[in-house]
């Protein structure tokens, strides 16, 4: 049985297998220390019953600058998703739906508005699992993915979805949409 328990500093020696995914974004050690540092509760790691890790959750609570309250790209403070992985031998075992509501929960606890996500706009597979666990696309964010994979940066980058779901908090639904597909921002307007 897999069980949930917080990611530790030796994690980074055991995730290769879950990261060997092409579409699962392989970060800088120390990105992955920092989330460790700044929000240990909100990275999860779900280990199997063999100590393998079956997949994780990178997460971090935000919001934007306050000097930014005014713009129209404003957001509120909420859960963002920077990882959700699960390794090839555990899938299809409802382990992304676990690790996610995890972060539902932690959000409701917070008081947060609602859990953020980007996914590239190609990775169909990821986007029908986001819309399985209750999150729609608010909106598109031009050229957000610039890498290659070819170690290059692309003049014209992917376009990523910034994906949400509401949380206990906004019970009028004010920071989600419908259609969010044709409302297209540059990545500059993310924070």
């Amino acid at each position: 049985m897999t069980s949930l328990r917080p990611f530790h500093a030796m994690d980074v020696f055991k995730f290769n297998p879950t990261n060997l995914d092409p579409l699962t974004e392989t970060y800088d050690l120390n990105f992955y220390y920092s989330y460790l540092a700044r929000w240990p509760h909100l990275f999860t790691v779900a280990e199997g019953p063999d100590g393998a890790m079956d997949g994780y959750l990178m997460a971090k609570l935000e919001a934007s600058p306050p000097q930014a309250q005014f713009s129209p790209h404003y957001l509120p403070f909420h859960a963002h998703i920077t990882a959700l992985t699960v390794a090839p031998h555990a899938r299809r075992l409802g382990l992304a739906r676990t690790l996610s509501q995890s972060l539902e929960t932690a959000g409701d606890e917070y008081d947060a508005w609602f859990i953020d996500l980007f996914v590239r706009k190609s990775n169909k597979v990821a986007q029908s699992l986001y819309n399985g666990l209750g999150y729609s696309v608010f909106r598109k964010v031009l050229g957000y993915y610039v890498d290659d994979f070819s170690g290059e940066d692309s003049e014209d980058g992917e376009d990523a979805y910034d994906m949400r779901k509401p949380l206990r908090r906004d019970m009028e639904g004010k920071h989600v949409r419908k259609n969010g597909e044709s409302f297209e921002v540059e990545p500059q307007d993310v924070w």
